[in-house]
């Protein structure tokens, strides 16, 4: 008996601004990330108000996604993909976010996309703002500072509901809500970046304003769960959150309340507001520290009740440690850095390789919620070089998706309801974290690279054929 169910969600996972490319093409507006520059490991990426000549800005072409889609939907489709995790570009349907009338040209490529999938047998699972907030909202607003950004949220989403109702039944609502719990989420996902030119490490951070823009997110989320159920009952709406693991790093009691604070500010904080309907007890001990007083509109509380989310998802790429006083060595991470484990091992960009920390999690996310869990974002950012035969012989990938499909497995033995899987970059693209190439996730190679250079062909890596195998035996064969 096979240990995940029949219908498992098999599939990959990607965002719309970091591989559609065509940044102004068919009536697109610019968002946050158009105005984001690349650079590697060691260099922060830099955002920029005005665009610089000879820069590069990485989303500007991507891996040309746009005009290359039916053909990576037809890889994905070999590989034997259930599910397709992506985005809407929202300034593809609304350039500036601020129209009254959609971008016709921009619900017509959706159209396109969502269809093929759907030609392929692949269920689309859309996320409706993933990173790719209008720059224009940026400028007047102040991004979710505003509470204005509710009711352009809503516009959107109800536009694109309407249009793909019968193409979509799973969304979620925010990529990484909880990005917004941390200083890196002021330029990723909150856009509260009015007027700053510099690196994206060094944006000045305003937790005070950061906790009010997610109170928005908050809102705009709920209400569209909100409305999706009492408009289109097919719907099944998600979260989205970041999952950044975290253990004590020792037993002194210190450390476990230290990494209890932690795990709730950085995890629980939003699914408990998306999934309970309600902030928790402990948001006030939040809200102290950094000295916030919320500012809520008469309703929003009942809407936040009103708006949970049918299914919760999450990204797992590692794990961390914890301590009330740190002399330990540090760690990068994704979006948040943490203390080194002394029994892990590391990926090319320093972040630690924990697979069993995604039991531990999917466990413990499970027994706080007891709804539907999907893992949409897991993976390893390499540096993949090609053999003098051009095959990419990524053994790295393999052995590391192995072992976290082994232990989800081992999850759902031990009783958790887990819907699907779709590991992250199913098809080269640019790093979120640091806008390069050269730190790829994919099962398909791109001849796309930091200079810009690149014909974007496309060519099927060694984990392809792996990821393949594992899909037709449902998970059985992980060799």
């Amino acid at each position: 008996m096979a240990i995940l169910r029949d219908d498992f969600l098999w599939g990959g996972a990607v965002a719309a601004n970091q591989l559609e490319g065509a940044w102004d093409v068919d009536g697109k507006g610019d968002s946050v990330p158009d105005h984001c520059t690349n650079g590697t490991h060691t260099t922060p990426k830099r955002v920029t108000v005005e665009f610089e000549p000879d820069t590069l800005y990485p989303s500007h072409d991507a891996i040309d996604f746009y005009h290359h889609y039916e053909e990576d939907i037809a890889l994905m489709a070999e590989m034997g993909f259930k599910v397709f995790r992506t985005s809407i570009n929202w300034t593809r349907i609304f350039p500036t976010g601020m129209e009254d009338e959609p971008n016709e040209k921009g619900l017509e490529f959706y159209d396109k996309l969502f269809t093929c999938c759907k030609d392929h047998g692949i269920e689309p699972l859309v996320t409706i703002s993933h990173y790719e907030l209008p720059y224009a909202l940026v400028e007047k607003y102040n991004g979710w500072y505003g509470r204005e950004l509710i009711d352009y949220y809503m516009n959107y989403c109800k536009v694109i509901f309407e249009r793909y109702k019968d193409l979509v039944k799973y969304w979620l609502t925010f990529n990484e809500i909880n990005a917004g719990t941390m200083p890196m989420g002021t330029v990723l996902s909150l856009g509260t970046i009015q007027g700053y030119s510099g690196p994206v490490t060094e944006v000045p951070d305003e937790p005070c304003v950061r906790l009010q823009a997610l109170h928005h997110q908050f809102v705009a989320s709920a209400l569209a769960v909100k409305y999706a159920h009492e408009n289109y009952p097919q719907f099944k709406m998600g979260n989205m959150i970041c999952f950044i693991t975290s253990y004590p790093l020792t037993c002194k009691p210190e450390d476990i309340l230290e990494n209890q604070a932690k795990m709730r500010e950085t995890n629980w904080y939003c699914s408990d507001v998306q999934v309970r309907g309600e902030y928790p007890a402990y948001a006030q001990a939040i809200w102290d520290k950094y000295g916030f007083e919320l500012k809520a509109e008469e309703g929003d509380f009942d809407i936040l009740k009103e708006g949970t989310v049918d299914f919760y998802t999450f990204s797992y790429y590692m794990s961390n440690c914890v301590a009330k006083n740190p002399d330990a060595e540090q760690a990068d991470g994704n979006i948040v850095a943490g203390l080194k484990n002394p029994y892990l091992e590391a990926s090319d960009w320093g972040w630690q390789i924990d697979p069993i920390g995604l039991r531990w999690t999917l466990n413990e996310i499970y027994d706080r919620y007891r709804i539907p869990l999907m893992v949409v974002e897991n993976g390893l950012g390499a540096f993949d070089k090609k053999e003098e035969d051009g095959s990419i012989n990524d053994d790295y990938r393999i052995d590391y998706l192995r072992k976290h499909i082994a232990e989800m497995k081992g999850a759902v033995e031990d009783g958790v309801d887990l819907m699907g899987y779709t590991p992250w970059g199913c098809i080269d693209l640019v790093a979120a974290s640091t806008g390069e190439m050269a730190k790829r996730y994919g099962f398909i190679y791109v001849e796309k690279y930091d200079d810009g250079t690149g014909d974007y062909s496309r060519k099927r890596k060694k984990s392809f054929f792996w990821y393949k195998k594992v899909i037709e035996t449902n998970g059985e064969d992980l060799d």
